[in-house]
C-alpha cells in the first residue's frame, strides 16, 4: 500500500511541475514562476506532512523521487560554478583597456566585501548576545548527533593548520585539480588562477597583440557558451524549488523548528539589520535605496529561493549593468568575487553566531572583548574562498570554530533549520556583492546615472 501512496505523491508533484510549465508557456515572468514554485512546494509539503508524518516511510521514499528534480537541479548549479567564475573573472579583467585601474577596482571590491563581512560578524555577535542564545540549551537528537560527527569528519586536516597555513592554501599549486573542487579552498584558488590569466592577457596586448586578440575571441566565445548554459539551467529554477521545498517541508519536524525558533528569529533579525546597513552605505554613496531595492528584487528573490550565490552571478551582472548603470567590468568582478569571498550571510553572520553560542560550552566568556575582536578578525580572514553554493556556510563555520578552538560538532545542532536560514543568508550574500559593485562604481565614476534613474528598465535574464 505504501508504494501506491508514493506513486500518487510523485504524480501530484509531476502535475504541479505541469502547472509551472504551463505558466512558462503563457509567458509568466520568471519571478512569478519562482514564487509559484515556492508556494506550491510549501503547500504540497505541508499537505504531505499533515497526511503522513515527517518520519513516515512514505515521505522518505517519496523524497527520493523528489530529489531527482530538486537535487538534480542543485547538481546542475554546482556543475556551472567553476566555469562560471573562471570566464567571469577573465572577461572582467580582459575588458579593461590596458589594465586601467584593475588594481584599484579589485582592491575596492575586495575591501568592501571583507569589511562588510566584519560588520556582519559584529551584527551576528550582538544579535546572539541580545537573544541570549547558547548551544547549552539545545537538545540534540539522533540527526543532530550524526551531523555533528559528520562535521568533525569534514574538518579533517583543517583543525591542525595554523591561520597562515590556511591562507597559504588559497594559492593554487595545481589549478586543474582545483577546478575539480579537490580542496576546500579550490574556489578561491580558481579565482586567483583566472585573475593571473586575465592579467597575462593584458600584458600580451602590448607584446603580441595578434595572439592576444585570438585568445580574447576564444574567451568571448566560451563566455557566451557558459552564459547560455547557465541560462538554460536557471530556467529550471521554479521546478527545482518546487521539489526542494516540498521535500524540505514534508520531512521537517515542525516541533524541532519550534524548539529552535529563537535561533531562526535571531538569524533573520541579524540578516535584516545587515541589509539595512547595506542600504545606509548606498545612501552614503548617493544612491536611492528604494530605486535599488525595486530593481534588485528579482535577483534577491532568485538568490533566496535557489540558495546559490554562484548561480546568481549572471542575474547580478545584468542587473548591475543594465538596471543600475554599473560598468560591466565592475559588475562582473563584484558578482564573481562576491560568490567566493566576503559573503556577509554565510561567512559573516552565521559563523559568528555559532561561535558565540558554542563558546560557553568550552568555558569561554562570549562577552570578553578579546574573544569578540579575535572572532571578528578570524571571520573576515576565513571569508575568503567560501563557495557560493549549498554548504559554504558550513565550511566557513568549520574554519572559524576550529581556529577559535571551539568544538565543531555542536554546529550540527542546527541542522533542522539550516535550509530555512540559508535562504536569507544567500540573499544577503548577493546583496553584499551588488553593494560592493555599486560603491566601487561610484568611487571610480563608472556609473551611468541615467540608467540608474530610468524607471522603465526591466531586464529579465530568462528572456536573453
Amino acid at each position: 500500500m505504501e508504494t501506491v501512496w508514493v506513486i500518487i505523491n510523485v504524480l501530484v508533484l509531476l502535475m504541479l511541475t505541469g502547472i509551472l510549465y504551463w505558466m512558462q508557456k503563457k509567458h509568466f515572468s520568471f519571478t512569478k514562476r519562482v514564487f509559484a514554485g515556492l508556494g506550491l512546494g510549501v503547500l504540497f509539503g505541508a499537505i504531505l506532512q499533515f497526511i503522513y508524518s515527517a518520519e513516515s516511510d512514505v515521505i522518505a521514499e517519496s523524497s527520493q523521487w523528489f530529489n531527482l528534480i530538486g537535487y538534480g537541479y542543485v547538481r546542475l548549479l554546482q556543475m556551472m560554478v567553476i566555469p562560471l567564475i573562471m570566464v567571469s573573472i577573465i572577461s572582467a579583467i580582459m575588458n579593461l583597456k590596458g589594465g586601467r585601474n584593475l588594481g584599484k577596482m579589485s582592491g575596492l571590491i575586495i575591501a568592501v566585501l571583507i569589511l562588510t563581512t566584519g560588520v556582519a560578524a559584529s551584527v551576528g555577535i550582538a544579535t546572539t548576545l541580545t537573544f541570549n542564545l547558547s548551544a547549552e540549551n539545545i537538545q540534540a537528537g539522533a540527526a543532530e548527533h550524526e551531523q555533528g560527527l559528520l562535521l568533525e569528519e569534514k574538518l579533517g586536516d583543517v583543525g591542525d593548520q595554523t591561520l597562515p597555513q590556511q591562507i597559504l592554501e588559497f594559492i593554487p599549486s595545481n589549478p586543474f585539480a582545483d577546478m575539480t573542487g579537490e580542496r576546500k579552498s579550490s574556489t578561491i584558488a580558481v579565482v586567483i588562477f583566472s585573475a593571473f590569466i586575465g592579467i597575462a592577457l593584458l600584458g600580451l596586448d602590448r607584446k603580441q597583440p595578434e595572439q592576444a586578440e585570438t585568445f580574447r575571441s576564444m574567451i568571448r566565445a566560451l563566455y557566451a557558451v557558459v552564459m547560455r548554459m547557465v541560462t538554460l539551467i536557471l530556467r529550471l529554477t521554479p521546478y527545482g524549488i518546487l521539489a526542494l521545498m516540498a521535500k524540505t517541508i514534508a520531512s521537517t519536524d515542525l516541533q524541532v523548528i519550534l524548539d529552535l525558533i529563537d535561533f531562526v528569529l535571531a538569524s533573520y533579525v541579524a540578516l535584516i539589520v545587515m541589509f539595512i546597513i547595506h542600504m545606509i552605505l548606498l545612501l552614503l554613496f548617493r544612491y536611492n535605496p528604494m530605486v535599488y531595492i525595486r530593481k534588485a528584487l528579482p535577483v534577491l528573490t532568485f538568490a533566496f529561493t535557489s540558495r546559490s550565490s554562484a548561480a546568481s552571478i549572471p542575474m547580478s551582472v545584468q542587473t548591475q549593468n543594465k538596471k543600475l548603470g554599473v560598468q560591466e567590468g565592475i559588475a562582473n568582478l563584484s558578482a564573481s568575487l562576491g560568490a567566493t569571498m566576503g559573503q556577509n550571510g554565510c561567512a559573516g553572520i552565521y559563523p559568528a553566531m555559532l561561535a558565540v553560542m558554542i563558546a560557553p560550552t568550552a568555558g569561554i566568556d562570549p562577552t570578553d572583548w578579546t574573544f569578540i575582536l579575535t572572532l571578528i578578525v578570524v571571520v573576515m580572514i576565513s571569508s575568503f574562498g567560501v563557495a557560493g553554493v549549498g554548504g559554504g556556510a558550513t565550511f566557513a563555520s568549520l574554519i572559524v570554530l576550529s581556529t577559535m578552538n571551539l568544538p565543531v560538532a555542536l554546529a550540527g545542532l542546527l541542522i533542522s533549520v539550516e535550509p530555512l536560514i540559508d535562504m536569507g543568508r544567500t540573499a544577503l550574500n548577493v546583496n553584499g556583492s551588488m553593494t560592493a559593485g555599486m560603491i566601487t562604481g561610484r568611487i571610480m565614476k563608472e556609473v551611468d546615472e541615467e540608467v540608474f534613474k530610468d524607471r522603465n528598465q526591466d531586464i529579465d535574464i530568462m528572456q536573453t
